[in-house]
């Protein structure tokens, strides 16, 4: 017996230490916080961690494997910050809310996941579903299924009839009366119910519905939903749970109540004033933009029965405004931060967002940027990912073009690796 544990111990140490290098040779190499790119780059990983990152094309060991990528541009994995993987832009997606089950919704989810995964974006913020994105983010850290990281804040947190609120647009005897545990507030005690309820279900963050929304069965698109006193008791309970927290908002009233209550990032901004920009600047507080969610709804609007007859003209009206909000907003000093609402279009999409920033103004490396530390830092794990450096998780990703010279080669992603494995290589 004595021997047998001798043996089993030489070959744990055997294992920890002959364990495989891999090598990737990069042709040009954005580290997810300098706006300089390095060229002729060698990664080093070992295992799930980037151990080393070295001038020139280090020549592998016989033991070691090498990925070339030396005709291509390396970055970190990419973050998407506003994602909803529960579900996919359709026709019938309003009667699907109806006819689906939680294993329905569960199924799909996986397949957008892994759209999300091979388009470059190893980690993503899940903002607001059923709570099945919940489970999902737990079957991916389990291995059970591939997907990118997953945040998520399980279900978001609405008032009565607002944007949000999951029985909009039902038949009456359908509707009944949610409260906080279905994501439905009204008053201070019910919003702190509502943050420890998602803190009991198991959720990342918060999300709130601050202003009406596009895509909701209801007439209004920009109005504030939530008085001061209830985001500012959301926001306090958040902070004691140590959640960071997220506003959907388009319209300047209820952006700025959740600002002055110290939310976290503010989704879409489509109706910004100076004044909630300048508030944002001096709070510190992030805009997550999302104009491909506003170009593409705004394109589905113009499909006849696309929509909900009463979503067409707030996707005609609001979807069309963001791009050029967002252009105000950077050019003013609000920080950004990158997010897509991938799930308003198809998933997998979600790079040409890069394309829609540099348009407003933004230059193209303080774009990717916006997706790498920046990102990482908000949720809280900047020491773990969003760079290329020594003893992060080893989430890297490859274009074959400059895309600081050509913003649509992010469109176009053909190599993905993420906690050391490859799950795309073209």
């Amino acid at each position: 017996m004595r021997k047998l544990f001798l043996l089993l111990a030489l070959f744990s140490v055997s294992v920890i230490t002959y364990a495989q290098r891999t090598l990737i040779h990069c042709g040009s190499l954005i580290d997810g916080k300098s706006k300089t790119q390095q060229s002729q780059v060698t990664i080093v990983v070992e295992g799930n961690k980037i151990v080393s990152v070295d001038k020139g094309f280090t020549k592998p060991g016989k033991d070691d494997k090498l990925i070339d990528l030396s005709k291509k541009t390396v970055m970190p994995g990419l973050i998407d910050m506003h994602v909803h993987l529960e579900s996919e832009t359709s026709k019938d997606g309003q009667i699907k809310r109806y006819t689906q089950n939680e294993a329905d919704v569960a199924f799909q989810s996986t397949i957008y996941a892994r759209k999300n995964l091979v388009a470059g974006f190893t980690t993503v913020r899940d903002c607001g579903g059923s709570g099945v994105n919940i489970s999902l983010r737990n079957a991916v850290n389990a291995g059970t299924i591939v997907g990118p990281r997953i945040f998520a804040a399980g279900k978001g947190v609405a008032t009565t009839g607002g944007h949000g609120d999951p029985t909009n647009g039902a038949r009456k005897d359908l509707m009944g009366d949610p409260g906080p545990r279905e994501g439905v507030i009204n008053g201070p005690d019910d919003a702190r119910k509502a943050v420890r309820q998602r803190y009991k279900d198991g959720a990342d963050f918060i999300k709130i519905t601050a202003t009406g929304g596009v895509l909701s069965v209801a007439k209004d698109g920009s109005g504030p939903q939530f008085t001061q006193e209830e985001v500012n008791a959301i926001v306090e309970a958040a902070k004691d749970y140590g959640f960071h927290t997220a506003a959907h908002a388009h319209g300047a009233e209820g952006m700025k109540r959740a600002v002055l209550a110290g939310i976290t990032t503010i989704e879409h901004g489509t109706l910004m004033s100076d004044e909630v920009m300048d508030l944002m600047i001096k709070k510190g507080t992030y805009h997550v933009p999302t104009i491909i969610a506003g170009r593409s709804a705004a394109d589905y609007a113009k499909i006849p029965g696309y929509y909900h007859p009463l979503v067409v003209p707030k996707a005609l009206e609001i979807g069309s405004r963001i791009q050029e909000n967002f252009g105000k907003a950077y050019k003013r000093g609000v920080k950004i931060a990158f997010g897509t609402d991938a799930g308003v279009f198809p998933h997998g999409e979600n790079a040409r967002e890069f394309g829609y920033m540099v348009e407003a103004g933004m230059p193209a490396i303080e774009a990717l940027l916006s997706a790498m530390q920046v990102n990482a830092d908000i949720l809280g794990i900047g020491d773990k990912i969003g760079s290329i450096e020594k003893g992060k998780l080893a989430d890297i990703v490859a274009v074959n073009e400059d895309p600081v010279k050509n913003i649509k080669m992010m469109e176009r992603v053909t190599f993905v690796m993420k906690d050391g494995v490859v799950y795309k290589s073209e």
